[in-house]
């Protein structure tokens, strides 16, 4: 709204203006204030509210970069972002709980109340890359699937069996409602029983697992590429390398999309959170700059089945 100051006016002239300046303000000219200042304050509204995101500990790196970015442009929005796995952010989400539970599976793998699945609403935010990590004394590079398979039932224990030194095999596992173990094994063990005379230890997290891995000599385990750094080393696959060019035709198979759960109808926050995580602030940047996968570069897709079909 423009203002306009007439010096020496006589003061019915001066109140004539400043009647006519707040009928005029409007653009639809007719004259009622009230409209107008609602309009106004509509327009000049700052977005507000408290988010709560848990779940997923493989995207928790890209969605607190995320969230610290987008409270910087939203100073009214406080967005906290918690791990516990998938299984806990699609259950919190289902619930009502919590504004985003993060998955790196889709919720119909967790969820068989339909009624359940119609409160959310499912947002393919990227794509991750996961794989198997050795602590970095292993001289072992490259393992196929069988041969990985044949590690994470038990059946191999010595890393002689497969190509290595005369060393024990420690393995690390991540806990059952992981979306990263979820993904790890149904690309690796497919329907393959573990035995229940089988138990490796267990971590809560990624980042937990990494640095056992790094600490634990012989240890093996998995994580998403966005954990991938130099205290453990990362192996090959049937001779394929664990990088986003091979995740995206699909010769690289251990993958998932990351979902941001919603309500179906989230509040207008999250609604803005989850369209900055869209934008190109974040799917042009800050995904490969955190080590995630943009879908628009995928060549293939999958689907709630894990069936992966050209795109």
């Amino acid at each position: 709204m423009s203002r306009r100051n007439f010096v020496g006016a006589a003061a019915a002239t001066a109140a004539t203006v400043a009647a006519f300046s707040l009928t005029g303000c409007g653009s639809n000219g007719s004259g009622d204030t009230k409209s107008d200042a609602k309009e106004d304050k509509a327009e000049t509204k700052a977005l507000s509210g408290t988010i709560t995101a848990v779940g997923s500990t493989a995207l928790q790196p890209l969605c607190e970069a995320a969230a610290e970015q987008f409270m910087e442009k939203n100073s009214g929005v406080q967005i906290t972002v918690q791990g516990g796995g998938s299984g806990q952010g699609i259950t919190q989400i289902t619930q009502g709980a919590v504004q985003i539970g993060n998955s790196d599976v889709f919720a119909e793998a967790k969820v068989k109340d339909t009624a359940d699945l119609k409160k959310i609403a499912d947002n393919k935010v990227c794509i991750v890359g996961m794989g198997p990590i050795v602590n970095k004394d292993v001289t072992v590079d490259d393992l196929t699937i069988d041969q990985l398979k044949s590690i994470f039932t038990g059946e191999v224990t010595n890393w002689k069996e497969v190509g290595g030194a005369d060393a024990a095999i420690t393995v690390i596992n991540r806990a059952s409602g992981s979306g990263t173990r979820a993904t790890f094994e149904a690309a690796v063990l497919g329907d393959t029983k573990v035995p229940d005379t089988f138990k490796p230890q267990e971590q809560d997290s990624s980042g937990t697992a990494a640095k056992m891995v790094a600490s634990t000599p012989g240890a093996i385990s998995y994580l998403a590429f966005s954990y991938y750094d130099d205290t453990v080393k990362a192996l090959k696959v049937g001779g394929v390398e664990p990088k986003e060019a091979n995740v995206e035709d699909n010769s690289w198979t251990i993958w998932a999309y990351e979902h941001m759960y919603t309500a179906a109808d989230p509040d207008e926050a999250t609604k803005a959170f989850i369209e900055y995580m869209m934008s190109d602030d974040v799917q042009g940047e800050l995904v490969e700059a955190q080590g995630y996968i943009p879908v628009s570069g995928m060549k293939v897709e999958k689907d709630a089945s894990g069936k992966v079909t050209k795109k």
